[in-house]
C-alpha cells in the first residue's frame, strides 16, 4: 500500500480495526519503531475495539528519570479538553438547561455586554464549531511575555474585556481555531448548573468514570510526564485559569480509552451526549466539524477525531462508532508532525 502522508488522507481509507495478536504486535512494534527514531520522546498508545483495550508505551518521565511511561502516565492533552467541555454541554441540551441554538447573551455572566451589533447573533454551536466570528486571545503575544505559563495571564477580566470590545463579527460562520469560544462554553456551563466549571467536570465524567488520572488543578504526582518544547527545552505543564475548557486538562491513555469506551455505549449519558457532538454543524472544502470533532467521511467509515498540541505536549484521540474502536497517542514532546506521523502509519500497516 502506497505510504499516505496526509492525516486527512489516511482518515479518508476504508480500515477495519482487529484487536488479534497479529494486530497489537505490529503496533507495538511500530511505537517501538518510532521511539528507536526519537529516543528522547515518550509516547504512550492506547487502543479500544468491542471493549477490548490494548497498551504500549516507550520512554521515560522525563530525560532524567528512570521510571517508565506507562498507560496511567499523567500527559498534558491540551485541546483533547474540548470534547470534554462539549460532551458536558451536549450533556446540558439533554437535562434540558439549554439548546445548541440558544443565543449566548442569556447565559454569559453578568459582565460580559455584548455590544448591539452582535447581540442576538452567537449561538452556543457557533461557539462549538468555531464560527463564531469572535476575536480570539493572542497567544503569540502571550507566550513572548511568559513562554511558560502563557494563559497564566488571561483572567475572567481579559476574557469579558475581549467580548465587550467586539462591535463586529468579521468571519462569522467560517471555521476559525478559537479558544475564547471555549473558555465561554466553560461560563455557559457555570451559569447553567451553578459550580465551577471545575466541578461540573468531575461530576459528569471524571468521578463517573473514575478517570483518577484525568487532573485539573493536582497534577504533580509520581506518575506525571515532564513536557518538553519544539527546541528540547523543558516546558511546564499549563496552570489552571479561566481557559481551562479549552485546553488545560490532564490525563492518560487509560482514562481516555475509558473515556472513548463510555462515548462508543450509546445507552450511556456519555454516549447520549456525544452523538450530539457528533452532527455536523460545519463543512468546507478542507473540513468538516462536529461539536469540538473534526468529522471525516467515506464511504465506509465516520471518523471522530480531536487533536491537542501544547507547548510541552502532543496528544490524538479518535473513533468510530459505527465499528466500535478508538485510538489515542500521548507525547511528551510538542511535535505535531510525530504525533500525526504514528498514527498514519498504525492506520497504513493495522487499520486495513
Amino acid at each position: 500500500m502506497k505510504r499516505i502522508s496526509s492525516l486527512l488522507s489516511i482518515l479518508l481509507c476504508t480500515t477495519y480495526f482487529s484487536f488479534g495478536q497479529h494486530a497489537t504486535k505490529q503496533i507495538d512494534s511500530i511505537a517501538k519503531s518510532f521511539h528507536q527514531k526519537h529516543p528522547d520522546i515518550s509516547m504512550s498508545i492506547g487502543f479500544i475495539k468491542d471493549n477490548q483495550e490494548y497498551y504500549t508505551a516507550y520512554g521515560n518521565l522525563s530525560k532524567e528519570s528512570s521510571i517508565k511511561v506507562n498507560k496511567n502516565s499523567v500527559f498534558e492533552i491540551a485541546s483533547i479538553t474540548k470534547i470534554f467541555t462539549m460532551n458536558l454541554i451536549a450533556q446540558a441540551v439533554l437535562e434540558n438547561k439549554l439548546q445548541l441554538s440558544d443565543y449566548i447573551d442569556a447565559y454569559l455572566p453578568k459582565e460580559y455586554r455584548l455590544h448591539k451589533n452582535i447581540q442576538q447573533k452567537i449561538t452556543i454551536s457557533d461557539l462549538a464549531s468555531h464560527q463564531s466570528g469572535i476575536p480570539d486571545i493572542d497567544f503569540a503575544a502571550l507566550i513572548a511575555q511568559n513562554p511558560q505559563q502563557p494563559t497564566s495571564m488571561v483572567t475572567s477580566k481579559t476574557l469579558a474585556t475581549l467580548v465587550n470590545n467586539c462591535e463586529s463579527l468579521i468571519d462569522y460562520g467560517t471555521y476559525r481555531y478559537s479558544t475564547i469560544g471555549y473558555a465561554l462554553l466553560g461560563k455557559i456551563l457555570e451559569n447553567v448548573y451553578g459550580k465551577s466549571y471545575q466541578e461540573i467536570l468531575e461530576d459528569k465524567l471524571t468521578t463517573l468514570l473514575q478517570l483518577t488520572n484525568t487532573l485539573t488543578t493536582d497534577f504533580e504526582l509520581p506518575n506525571t510526564t515532564v513536557g518538553y518544547n519544539a527546541e528540547g527545552g523543558k516546558q511546564e505543564f499549563f496552570t489552571w485559569n479561566v481557559v481551562a475548557p479549552a485546553g488545560l486538562v490532564k490525563s492518560s491513555t487509560a482514562d481516555l480509552i475509558t473515556y472513548i469506551k463510555s462515548v462508543l455505549d450509546k445507552d450511556t449519558m456519555i454516549g447520549k451526549a456525544a452523538l450530539q457532538t457528533e452532527l455536523l454543524f460545519y463543512k468546507d472544502a478542507n473540513r468538516a466539524m462536529g461539536l469540538g470533532l473534526m468529522i471525516v467521511k467515506d464511504d465506509n467509515n465516520t471518523l471522530y477525531l480531536k487533536s491537542g498540541v501544547s507547548m510541552g505536549q502532543s496528544s490524538m484521540l479518535c473513533y468510530n462508532s459505527a465499528k466500535n474502536w478508538g485510538i489515542v497517542i500521548l507525547l511528551n514532546h510538542r511535535n505535531h508532525e510525530l504525533r500525526n506521523a504514528m498514527l498514519s502509519t498504525i492506520y497504513e500497516t493495522v487499520l486495513k
